[in-house]
């Protein structure tokens, strides 16, 4: 799995990333400051299986604090986006071809008002942030339009009625916008456009389904960053103006410094609490720049807002549950760490998806599974739930 971060330059972006991955990048007041993407690793909450089996886990990748297991995911953080990216201006074509593999994409905006459409310093409020969300969705739906229109030809040839076909070619040639086949039927069966062949599809059936196939295949939530500092007047008109995104208040840089603070063990922080502890001896400016935080972020919107984000894009927005391998007979691998795996998988998947993301060959040689927790047997088609513990049995050749 793969989320983007993207938005405009200079609207604390990569603040963003790096508060996400405690990864140092360069960050700075001036457009473009990124231009090869960066990647690295961040964190979903799940709250962990251990107490229920009266143990205490051994994390194979990520952490657990109290009960709570960080369970990896990877972040790209790419090139800012300015307005006739999808013609080529600024870094345009780069930024749109390194989005291909991601899953959803986390838009951060500047919810202050204080970054204009080039992604200039102006005087706080003078600019609407409204505006980013219509011209990002904008630069992905020409992007997308321009890769349908230039593959169109090779779809026109298709009858009618061999929907499968169809299907099998749009895929193929839309790889370069990393929609899959489930998701182009969906867009396609939404605006009831299968019954009507390629060669009489409008200027507006293009329109439509490029905004339709980029809601399946890049979903996107609103990181509307510097919240702080923002108008409650710019976060309301946000969330009225979109009613059907997912837009949440944040302060990057507040988490930046939680981080850096806990990583230096002057604080005692669990990302994604409302709260901290000192443990530490703090300087003057560092004690007020924990004091702004703790009065301005935390006790205004119960957390930074960042680790929220995470969890909500990959829970909320793309529906993946959390499975924990385990046995009845005990919960350790062979070199005795207990429950130490947690695998995020996508909505639908059934326990014989879950074989196969151990290893093909347990997904091949696949007999039977069991439900740790109640200890029943389950079938290869039995559908994953969030926080399953699952066995499974196969042939060991």
């Amino acid at each position: 799995m793969q989320l983007g971060v993207v938005g405009k330059p200079n609207v604390g972006k990569s603040t963003f990333f790096s508060a996400a991955t405690l990864i140092d990048i360069e960050i700075q007041n001036y457009p473009f400051t990124t231009i090869e993407p960066n990647k690295g690793i961040g964190f979903v909450r799940v709250e962990c299986v251990d107490k229920e089996f009266n143990v205490q886990c051994n994390p194979r990748t990520g952490y657990c604090i109290n009960g709570i297991r960080f369970v990896p995911v990877e972040l790209i953080d790419v090139a800012g986006l300015v307005p006739g990216a999808s013609e080529g201006k600024g870094l345009g074509n780069k930024f749109l071809d390194d989005l291909r593999k991601a899953d959803a994409l986390i838009h951060v905006i500047d919810a202050s008002g204080s970054t204009n459409e080039k992604g200039e310093v102006v005087p706080k409020g003078s600019y609407d942030p409204v505006k980013d969300v219509e011209f990002l969705e904008k630069e992905i739906e020409l992007w997308f339009l321009g890769i349908i229109k230039k593959n169109w030809s090779k779809f026109a040839k298709i009858p009618v009625k061999e929907k499968m076909k169809k299907l099998d070619s749009m895929a193929q040639n839309l790889s370069g916008i990393g929609a899959n086949a489930l998701q182009i039927d969906k867009a396609v069966s939404k605006l009831n456009l299968w019954e009507k062949s390629f060669k009489e599809w409008t200027k507006e059936n293009f329109e439509d389904f490029a905004k339709e196939i980029r809601k399946e295949s890049k979903p996107t939530i609103i990181a509307a960053n510097k919240a702080d500092i923002a108008s409650e007047e710019n976060i309301k008109k946000l969330k009225e103006m979109f009613p059907e995104q997912i837009i949440i208040p944040c302060s990057a840089i507040s988490e930046l410094t939680l981080k850096k603070a806990w990583k230096e063990k002057n604080i005692d922080y669990v990302p994604g609490e409302k709260e901290f502890k000192k443990i530490g001896e703090l300087n003057e400016k560092q004690e007020k720049g924990l004091e702004y935080i703790k009065k301005n972020v935390l006790e205004k919107f119960d957390s930074t807002g960042i680790q929220e984000i995470l969890d909500t894009a990959v829970f909320k927005l793309l529906k993946y549950q959390a499975v924990f391998p385990g046995g009845v007979k005990g919960l350790a691998d062979s070199e005795g760490n207990i429950i130490p795996d947690c695998f995020l998988m996508p909505p639908e998947s059934t326990v014989l998806d879950f074989a196969f993301k151990l290893h093909s060959d347990i997904g091949e040689n696949f007999i039977r599974a069991i439900d740790v927790k109640t200890k029943q047997m389950v079938g290869k088609e039995h559908k994953l739930k969030n926080r399953d513990v699952i066995e499974i049995i196969f042939n060991k050749r």
